[in-house]
């Protein structure tokens, strides 16, 4: 049955090219329709039968996420997809918690393959009709008749998998597919072939000395998974499924790819009572100086981020936001020469892309005229001047709260970050401007008042002098169909 597909962008030329360049029949979608906001798209849903709604967030008329707040209401079994730029973070949030499937950052389509993204979506979509009822592909639900099955699990797709199929077979039976890249040890009881007195640790991996053993594929774990018995294969399936799909990615390390679980259970350590709100903590964290320069701040901030399990285009749509608030903040040091973020396969990955960022941004603060107390005291300052935009601040009411002389600190401040204290601050309240302009239907009179300027009037001269138009032609400039 063929996907019918309904495309929601402001920018034509976004529309077109994703219709023109994604390869939609190879996975059995075809682009029925197009729009230029939510008003539009509505008015076609009206009038035609659509399966999946591929829509940008920040849109006139009415925005991305007004239009999924009433599809979710008048169309209830419409798949949605969020297509969206990286910085918005929050929006995206917010769409995943009103039923999207996906989420596409529009810089992720210049550099994942279009095929990858489409793969995805339609996997996803096939995954949702099986939870709501569908039959699942494997007919087979006999229990087993022992406690413990071993699996091999990758995370990622991947053509072929000849190694399954040339792995030395006297310490482990054949391996059977049990679902997408899950396999399963195949016989009526495979752990006294699988163990017969050699260690896991053997089993599972070749060793240097050259006895032969399973080895875990690069990017593939083993999993030891009690508690089996009696559990029919459909059961067992569709844990695993959900395992891969949700716990995984924070799980798999390459260095032990052997991982032990218990059939049925959920182990989570520390689930906060409300995740939103240690989320946004979090990021206020990454987004202040102390985990740049205390290491236990920040292998406790990393270790609490692992803890929440996010689901993956949650977690990227948050680096993508840290990263271009850290460029923001950190213009001038080394931030722009960290890795571009491409998708990542377990957390492991996740880890060192932070460590990396931090070593930057470290290195382009790290003055040697200036101790690292002071460095600190005006990364203090940037945090106060990003979290009290909205508020009249001074350079001098500033450096008192950071106990430094206003002479002194306006020169570490110009140093350090590049800019001086009144050219950092306006920058920071023309780009949050920015970002209420595009992603909010808030007056010019409202956000300038909520990026410290008691004049509108004023607020527009400035926004103009920054960016070469008024607050009123760069929200329309941006949003034009």
């Amino acid at each position: 049955m063929t996907i019918r597909v309904l495309v929601v962008d402001d920018d034509k030329l976004v529309r077109k090219g994703l219709i023109s360049a994604m390869p939609w029949s190879e996975f059995g979608m075809e682009v029925v329709g197009e729009a230029s906001n939510g008003e539009k798209a509505l008015d076609y849903l009206q009038e035609h039968d659509v399966d999946l709604l591929l829509t940008d967030l920040a849109m006139p008329v009415m925005s991305g996420i007004e239009l999924m707040r009433i599809v979710r209401k008048r169309y209830p079994r419409l798949h949605i997809v969020v297509l969206t730029l990286h910085q918005d973070f929050e929006y995206v949030q917010e769409a995943l918690r009103l039923g999207a499937i996906d989420y596409i950052a529009k810089v992720q389509l210049e550099r994942e393959r279009f095929e990858e993204v489409l793969e995805r979506i339609s996997t996803r979509i096939a995954e949702s009709k099986e939870h709501a009822g569908a039959e699942p592909k494997l007919e087979r639900s006999e229990c087993f008749t022992y406690d413990t099955a071993y699996i091999t699990m990758r995370l990622e797709p991947n053509e072929g998998d000849e190694w399954l199929r040339s792995s030395p077979q006297t310490l482990l039976s054949a391996w059977e597919e049990l679902d997408d890249r899950i396999w399963i040890a195949a016989g009526d009881d495979p752990a006294p072939a699988a163990l017969d007195g050699v260690p896991l640790h053997e089993v599972f991996h070749l060793q240097d000395d050259g006895r032969t053993g399973i080895q875990a594929e690069p990017g593939s774990a083993i999993l030891q998974l009690s508690g089996v018995r009696g559990a029919s294969r459909k059961e067992v399936r569709q844990w695993l499924r959900e395992y891969r799909d949700r716990e995984l990615f924070y799980d798999f390390d390459p260095r032990t790819p052997l991982i032990a679980l218990e059939f049925g259970r959920r182990e989570r350590l520390d689930i906060p009572a409300d995740p939103e709100a240690l989320l946004s903590e979090l990021k206020s964290v990454f987004l202040a100086w102390d985990w740049i320069y205390n290491d236990t701040v920040f292998r406790d901030s990393i270790g609490r981020l692992r803890r929440l399990r996010l689901p993956q285009t949650i977690l990227i749509g948050l680096l993508y936001s840290l990263l271009d608030s850290w460029k923001r903040l950190f213009g001038t040091s080394d931030i722009r020469q960290v890795q571009p973020l491409k998708p990542f396969t377990a957390w492991h990955e996740v880890e060192r892309w932070l460590a990396e960022a931090r070593g930057r941004i470290r290195q382009g603060l790290d003055k040697p005229s200036y101790s690292p107390e002071v460095a600190q005291a005006v990364m203090k300052a940037v945090g106060i001047i990003q979290q009290e935009l909205h508020q009249q601040l001074t350079s001098g009411d500033v450096a008192r709260r950071v106990n430094m002389s206003r002479s002194y600190f306006s020169q570490c401040f110009r140093d350090i970050i590049g800019r001086t204290f009144n050219d950092y601050l306006r920058y920071c309240r023309i780009e949050q401007a920015k970002q209420y302009l595009l992603y909010s239907t808030k007056t010019i009179q409202w956000i300038a008042e909520n990026t410290g300027y008691l004049d509108e009037k004023y607020f527009s001269r400035t926004f103009r002098d920054q960016t070469g138009m008024l607050p009123s032609e760069y929200r329309q400039s941006r949003r034009q169909g």
